[in-house]
């Protein structure tokens, strides 16, 4: 009996209907396999993995190969955006076997949960050097019957490996005189130089292909030109973003960007869309748009709000997860244009369109046509004869026809699941944009996210759910949430309090902070563990430094502390957020790519951040224009009563003028009355 029909993740329930007697991860599982004393084969997935559905059709929807997984395993689905703990250690175990890792993960475990073996995509057949899925199902049955010695060897040694995987980037213990000489402007440059030997100066990221955002390293880079005035950092940051923005993976029609391109030239997308590449790329739009204001990134950010809007939201508050990059079965269908197809939809409007946006009969991609633009607006009209003006109105209406056309089709699989990380990732971009547009639809969005994870996700109990999905109309909030989840929300509710000025947010990401200090905290790293010490269904707890597809945990944890230091007053905030960066100071300055948002972090420790308390009756309105002062490296707080709390209020008593006082590590100078003094103060007049 298949057991996923009880289960609410998209990506189990796609596998439902599969002959094979598939389990969810959950403790009475796990004890059957103990008490049958049989090996466990746990293939993780994610609902817009397009192997993973290859597999499912060629193997899994097999009554043979379904019969001997029945008899052999206890077979269980896991959902990697659900459960990422097990991904983690399963995907080490695959890295140390084969030497790469991806999905599908399949991955054979003794009894007690270990990793024995563990390896990705498997043909219906033998192909590549690579056996058969039925063939590796009965070397590794055979295996564990005839070999268990071996087995538990095995499982020890990556258990081992995978416990132990992040303490290789770990720093030798220092002196306070050494640890003094450490954090200067020599540190904060190497790892800008390091950064830039991996860049792409042609067509903007980092690397060859596949070719992926990298928008942590990006927004370094940006952080670093507002604070050093070094031009090629923010140089590099302004081609990749105008390089994505024209490319492939984005959707020219729809807005949002893909998961990936599969090409340098960020032509050629893997189609899925996930929730977090989008949150994260416009944040790193709207951040380069607050110092170097641009048409081309502005009405991405826009587009792209528009697409999240449009798909990816549930209408109580929540964001979706993903969209799959397949439909009918085929990668890209959606998307993809025939010349023909075109030709007959725009008229005589085609051919002008044709030209820009790279359609042709014999098509860029596998006889068919993806939308980008190899050109710029300006170079294009020019050659045409054509304004910018002219040209753009030309493509809207023309875009807008095609969007239509395309609403007809079958759409790609929508991924439900509302995941609590990912939900605090989009809410921070909407509170970023609001800041920068002074929208209130933006301003709107991000409260009304922030306050349906509060309802859904927060128990009783003060602890947070990871994920939740609406099933049978019903809410259905299940797994404990990870560190991640913790510190992605509370740096969202930081940013929240930016747009509000309602210090409830700093008191609300303070207990987020005790909650994790109490339950992930590792004494003897400073570090944090990715699961909270009450959760006991994982065969072994890891510290995750590295960033991935999205910032580590610890990262963010790093980041947040420094800025409760600050709002808060609590110098145990800053002297945590040293010992973390200690902690991993040798693996950031070695691989500042893998470490980037670290780096980001480390800037502080360098150049302090500007600290401005503004009081007064016309507080609000003077803090929300100092907010869009092309300035990233601050902190602003503002009220309009007097407020003794908070050491930037402090103080500061409410006068018949609203005062503007810049400070610097809780030194201030003089206080102004106009945004105009305040802009000289720091120091950009």
């Amino acid at each position: 009996m298949n057991h996923l029909q009880h289960e609410t993740s998209p990506y189990l329930r796609q596998h439902k209907d599969n002959p094979v007697n598939w389990y969810a991860w959950k403790p009475e599982v796990l004890e059957r396999a103990r008490r049958e004393n049989k090996p466990i084969l746990v293939s993780v997935g994610y609902s817009t993995c397009h192997w993973c559905h290859v597999m499912e059709r060629e193997s899994f929807e097999d009554q043979e190969i379904a019969d001997f997984m029945n008899e052999h395993f206890i077979n269980i689905k896991v959902d990697r955006e659900e459960r990422p703990d097990l991904d983690q250690i399963f995907m080490e175990a695959c890295v140390a076997i084969s030497g790469g890792g991806g999905w599908p993960l399949n991955c054979f475990l003794t009894p007690d949960g270990r990793p024995y073996f563990a390896g990705t995509y498997y043909p219906p057949r033998p192909a590549h050097n690579r056996p058969s899925w039925l063939q590796l199902l009965m070397h590794m049955a055979k295996v564990f019957r005839d070999e268990r010695d071996k087995v538990e060897a095995q499982a020890q040694k990556l258990a081992e490996i995978a416990r132990g995987s992040g303490q290789v980037f770990f720093s030798d213990a220092l002196s306070p005189e050494q640890e003094a000489q450490l954090f200067d402007e020599a540190l904060i440059e190497g790892l800008q130089q390091k950064m830039m030997k991996t860049a792409d100066l042609e067509e903007g990221g980092f690397g060859g292909a596949p070719k992926f955002p990298t928008t942590m390293s990006l927004e370094f880079l940006l952080h670093y030109h507002s604070l050093s005035g070094e031009e090629a950092s923010k140089n590099h940051v302004s081609l990749s973003l105008e390089k994505m923005i024209r490319g492939g993976i984005y959707d020219q029609l729809g807005g949002g960007f893909a998961r990936y391109a599969t090409d340098k030239a960020w032509l050629v997308p893997h189609f899925e869309k996930m929730l977090y590449d989008n949150a994260l790329l416009v944040g790193l739009i709207a951040d380069y748009q607050l110092l170097e204001p641009r048409p081309l990134f502005r009405k991405a950010l826009e587009e792209t709000l528009t697409f999240v809007e449009r798909e990816l939201s549930h209408e109580e508050g929540g964001f979706y997860s993903a969209l799959d990059a397949d439909s009918e079965g085929v990668e890209g269908k959606f998307y993809v244009w025939d010349y023909g197809e075109v030709q007959e939809i725009l008229g005589d409007a085609a051919d002008l369109f044709c030209r820009f946006y790279d359609v042709s009969p014999s098509g860029n991609w596998e006889h068919t046509n993806i939308l980008w633009c190899p050109q710029s607006i300006a170079d294009f009209a020019k050659a045409e004869g054509l304004s910018e003006k002219e040209l753009e109105a030309h493509l809207s209406k023309a875009k807008s026809q095609l969007l239509a056309e395309r609403d007809k089709r079958i759409r790609p699989g929508l991924d439900y699941k509302i995941l609590l990380a990912w939900n605090a990732l989009m809410c921070t971009a909407y509170a970023k944009a609001a800041r920068l547009t002074g929208q209130e639809a933006y301003r709107d969005r991000a409260l009304k996210n922030i306050s349906f994870l509060e309802a859904n996700f927060r128990k009783s109990d003060g602890s947070w759910y990871r994920s939740g999905t609406y099933f049978d109309g019903q809410w259905r909030p299940q797994y404990e949430a990870f560190l991640e989840d913790y510190a992605f929300l509370a740096e969202a509710m930081l940013h929240i309090y930016e747009l509000t000025f309602d210090t409830d947010w700093i008191r609300k990401a303070a207990d987020l902070c005790e909650r994790v200090i109490d339950n992930f905290f590792d004494s003897e790293s400073n570090l944090y563990y990715f699961t909270a010490q009450q959760q006991t269904d994982i065969p072994l707890r890891r510290i995750d430094i590295m960033d991935n597809a999205i910032p580590s945990g610890n990262a963010v944890l790093y980041n947040v502390f420094q800025r409760m230091a600050v709002l808060s007053g609590d110098e145990t905030y800053e002297e945590r957020a040293r010992k973390m960066a200690l902690q991993v100071l040798k693996g950031v300055d070695r691989y500042p790519g893998s470490f980037a948002r670290w780096s980001l972090g480390l800037l502080p420790q360098v150049y302090p951040h500007k600290e401005v308390a503004v009081v007064g009756e016309e507080a609000m309105a003077f803090a929300k224009k100092i907010q869009q002062l092309p300035l990233l490296h601050r902190l602003i707080m503002a009220s309009t009563r007097d407020d003794n709390e908070f050491p930037l209020l402090a103080d500061r008593p409410v006068r018949e003028n609203t005062q503007i006082y810049v400070c610097e590590n809780f030194t201030c100078q003089r206080p102004v009355d106009s945004v105009e003094a305040a802009r000289a103060l720091l120091g950009m007049s």
